[in-house]
């Protein structure tokens, strides 16, 4: 049994296995489609202005100080990447919101065994719309007042030193909440209570955010991290909610 810490990744592991059996293939494909199609735009965006935006970030040294830009450029790089890929994942899920949340039910009833939910219909799938779009601003609503301040940091000198391992912190903690939040809402379980659930939860779903976040940044293998993520996280649900209940696939 994995330790806390180590039981996150093991739950997008599981994940990406349960996304590619044949039960659940077809549910897939509508957020695979959108990440792709994200993904593609990230890297044409990425080529045109990475650069600038680094240059951006990058503080004015004095010339008898340039030498350290060779030592600090790196940690610009990575803040630069962080912000990027943490912001176009926010962009993808807020668009695929109903699909995910339609695959975390579905996910749900192959690990329970069961079948609670309404079946599959496209008037079901256009009715989960307005609750899943409300949770996902409810989501932007939490990230903006904690995102802009560290943008903001970002461009202090000296003080953005630090602004890249926090927004490290902030990312993975951000991708626990978004993506097990779409097995608690399905659940019913409300804004405040599913953060205090997860605060309860904080070295699992630590080790299960960063691992998304992780895998967000490896090239062609973050094209599969939301699928696997929402089915990662609702592995994450059923068995933390119930020790026990589920066994592996």
């Amino acid at each position: 049994m994995p330790t806390p810490a180590l039981s996150g990744p093991h739950y997008l592991g599981e994940g990406l296995k349960l996304i590619l059996s044949p039960g659940l293939r077809l549910f897939v494909l509508l957020p695979l489609a959108v990440n792709l199609l994200l993904f593609v735009g990230l890297i044409v965006l990425a080529v045109q202005q990475f650069g600038g935006w680094v240059d951006a970030f990058m503080p004015s040294l004095p010339s008898w100080l340039s030498f350290l830009e060779y030592l600090i450029w790196p940690l610009f790089v990575l803040l630069v990447l962080l912000i990027m890929f943490f912001s176009f994942t926010m962009l993808a899920n807020i668009i695929a919101a109903p699909f995910n949340g339609f695959l975390a039910e579905k996910v749900e009833v192959v690990l329970r065994g069961r079948d609670d939910f309404p079946p599959f219909s496209w008037a079901e799938l256009s009715a989960m719309v307005p609750r899943t779009i409300g949770r996902e601003l409810r989501k932007l609503a939490y990230f903006l007042p904690r995102a802009i301040p560290l943008l903001i940091l970002s461009f202090v000198p000296v003080l953005n030193l630090i602004a890249a391992p926090l927004w490290l912190l902030f990312g993975v903690w951000m991708m626990a909440v978004q993506y097990i939040d779409y097995p608690a809402d399905n659940n019913k379980l409300g804004w405040n209570e599913m953060l205090a659930w997860l605060r309860e939860k904080r070295w699992q779903s630590l080790g299960f955010g960063g691992a998304v976040y992780l895998a967000l940044l490896i090239p062609f293998v973050n094209i599969l991290v939301m699928p696997a993520a929402v089915a990662g996280a609702t592995l994450f649900w059923v068995r933390e909610r119930q020790p026990g209940a589920v066994t592996s696939r």
